[in-house]
């Protein structure tokens, strides 16, 4: 007989719905639900109030670069995440833990009966399309554009590196704009965490 699930980790892209999926399950489950943002985060969406330093690193670095510091963050990152997860695990805390610094490179070897992994995908003029919606991108003026353009080509550029990355070592991949495929999911996670 296998043990109930007691972790679900939950990766993705910025506005592939990895809060939304998250608050789900955790209200569903009555489990604790965390995120890897309070932890820091890398040079954040640029609209509301831009540092100057945002500003600046979305200006002044090329598309590749820009990606590159993710995933250095990324990695940076890890090591205060997976002692989160170890920490939350060995005291016998069931969770949900959402957070882009999940990559499926490092998430999919913790993977058990008991810990349950899954990568979020949409199409990249869906997420286009949500970052559009959330910056207010058709009221800014040519220079806050490029900016939301350049964290936009970021977005995309990590959703196909996390897609490549969660078939190369196998992570659960699902399209969060099909609601059967988000459903079924919750309806599976939570019969394997409740049996």
């Amino acid at each position: 007989m296998t043990s109930p699930l007691q972790a679900i980790l939950i990766t993705g892209t910025s506005h592939v719905g990895k809060s939304t999926l998250a608050e789900r399950l955790a209200a569903r489950l009555g489990w604790n639900g965390l995120s890897t943002d309070t932890l820091g985060r890398h040079p954040g969406r640029p609209w509301l109030a831009i540092p100057p330093e945002v500003a600046e690193f979305y200006e002044r670095l090329s598309p590749e670069t820009i990606h590159w510091f993710l995933k250095v963050h990324h990695e940076n990152m890890w090591r205060q995440v997976r002692p989160m997860i170890e920490a939350e695990r060995d005291a016998g805390r069931p969770f949900v833990l959402e957070g882009a610094a999940l990559r499926p490179e490092y998430v999919a070897p913790l993977l058990s009966d008991q810990m349950f992994g899954v990568l979020l995908h949409a199409e990249d003029e869906v997420l286009r399309n949500r970052m559009h919606a959330a910056s207010d991108y058709g009221q800014r003026g040519s220079v806050e554009r490029r900016l939301i353009d350049a964290f936009v080509d970021r977005s995309l550029r990590e959703n196909a590196a996390l897609c490549a990355s969660a078939r190369e070592v196998g992570l659960r991949v699902v399209d969060t704009t099909d609601e059967r495929a988000v459903t079924g999911l919750i309806d599976e996670l939570v019969e394997r965490a409740t049996g």
